[in-house]
């Protein structure tokens, strides 16, 4: 199976369904969050906070090109929401696999996100100004990206992962 990369907006799932479809279909799952974390030993609050979002964006750009070195097929990717605004991500992102948007409504979103604490673009209170005013800038990113687009709003995370399957199977999307 080719690999299927999972977009979204934060808390759309993309780590949870990720993890699911690997268990699922026997897939390895990586998640370029925590792969960066790990690489670079520190948490993503504190590279934002210390080197900045560019030089973040930065290793989310290094990071695809590895994966996109070292895995040809059978990987799930979650990769961080702000990934595909950059150009050359985007086009990274199709070279590693089939691309697959998470689409969540705002007020899912809001019920998903609220109480967390460790994603730097939402601290600071109105989280729903916030979320609007990223979507705005993301949505058309996410649309014009993605191969498949599942809207996630009210199912279960097993029922997304039949989707994508199904989805992927029948109509031999990025194969």
């Amino acid at each position: 199976m080719k690999n299927i990369i999972l977009i979204g907006f934060m808390g759309s799932g993309k780590s949870t369904i990720g993890r699911k479809l690997s268990e699922k279909y026997g897939l390895k799952h990586i998640d370029t969050d925590w792969y960066i974390e790990k690489e670079q030993n520190m948490k993503i609050s504190d590279i934002f906070s210390k080197k900045g979002e560019e030089y973040f964006r930065n290793l989310e750009t290094e990071c695809i090109k590895k994966l996109i070195d070292r895995y040809k097929d059978n990987i799930v990717v979650s990769v961080g929401g702000g990934l595909p605004v950059k150009d050359v991500n985007r086009k990274l992102l199709h070279t590693l696999g089939t691309v697959v948007y998470l689409k969540a409504e705002v007020s899912t979103l809001e019920n998903r996100l609220s109480g967390d604490n460790k994603r730097p673009l939402l601290k600071g209170g109105d989280l729903h100004g916030k979320i609007i005013s990223l979507m705005e800038k993301r949505q058309a990113i996410y649309e014009q990206t993605s191969d498949l687009i599942v809207k996630t709003d009210g199912l279960q995370c097993i029922d997304v992962v039949k989707i994508i399957k199904e989805e992927i199977d029948n109509e031999n999307i990025g194969n």
